[in-house]
């Protein structure tokens, strides 16, 4: 599969998934917007069959190299980005994976029987990265036992394997020059941000700005019924020179760790007014 279609078919498959994406996308095309992706984001489990270093290979294959690495401490979580090594328009790829051995027994083993379930066939094939939920039927009560424990967990249990957001680089807009300009214009279309930390994660210092709205909720079969859960969410970017010129390609772990935040339940269920953020 060439490139283009892989991140074609991902993009079909979240703006199917998260229809809000969509209409944002398609927002910013009526005001004559042409839309650029920055970069997508996957998360994953930190077993070897589907780590960071397996999803990355997929991305290497495909003429992309790794580059920085994070650290997110208190959400247990590790992340490695990567670029395409010589074409720039190309997006970035995050890549995030749960440290499960720092979780309960039961997280560890929900997050190996998901795994198991998967065909040797998915596991060494691009599929891998859109293939979603592949592990049947889902249970609430273990989506519940997993979301006390982990955002991340419990969202992978639901969605699994696919594109977790995309990311509209603000430095392309043409009328929308800075990411207040973005979020108030998001505001205005009654989209919810995500403002833990500020709406804005970090500054022209730090050489990136980001900001997201957070995730739309979707509803998803399980066997005790259906079931309204927060599905994800649509990023915005806004990157900085460095002093040689160019603009910085990274990414900064405590601003990516607020933007995590896009699928908090909780931040998420809490009633706001008209035009507030989240």
């Amino acid at each position: 599969m060439e490139l283009n279609n892989l991140f074609s078919c991902l993009w079909n498959q979240y703006t199917q998934e998260s229809p809000q994406a969509l209409k944002i996308f398609d927002l910013f095309k009526k005001e004559g917007e042409e839309v650029v992706n920055d970069h997508i984001a996957l998360r994953t489990f930190d077993d070897p069959r589907v780590n960071v270093v397996k999803l990355g290979k997929f991305f290497e294959q495909l003429g992309y190299v790794a580059c920085g690495e994070y650290e997110f401490a208190e959400k247990k979580l590790f992340a490695k980005h990567y670029e395409h090594k010589s074409d720039p328009l190309q997006p970035k790829v995050f890549i995030s994976e749960l440290k499960t051995k720092e979780f309960s027994p039961f997280l560890q083993q929900q997050a190996k029987k998901c795994v198991d379930t998967i065909s040797d066939k998915t596991l060494n094939s691009l599929e891998l990265l859109y293939s979603g939920a592949c592990w049947g039927e889902l249970d609430y009560s273990v989506y519940k036992k997993l979301l006390s424990e982990s955002e991340y967990a419990a969202w992978m249990y639901v969605f699994g394997y696919r594109a977790n957001h995309f990311t509209v680089l603000v430095n392309q807009l043409k009328k929308f020059h800075t990411i207040e300009a973005v979020n108030t214009f998001l505001k205005q279309k009654k989209y919810r941000l995500n403002s833990l930390g500020g709406e804005i994660k970090g500054t022209p210092e730090e050489h990136l700005e980001q900001s997201s709205i957070m995730a739309n909720k979707v509803l998803v079969k399980f066997k005790q019924g259906i079931f309204e859960v927060l599905n994800s969410y649509y990023e915005f970017a806004k990157r900085y020179p460095l002093s040689n010129g160019k603009l910085y390609q990274g990414f900064i772990a405590k601003s990516a760790d607020k933007i995590f935040e896009s699928t908090n339940v909780k931040l998420s269920n809490r009633k706001v007014k008209d035009n507030e953020s989240v």
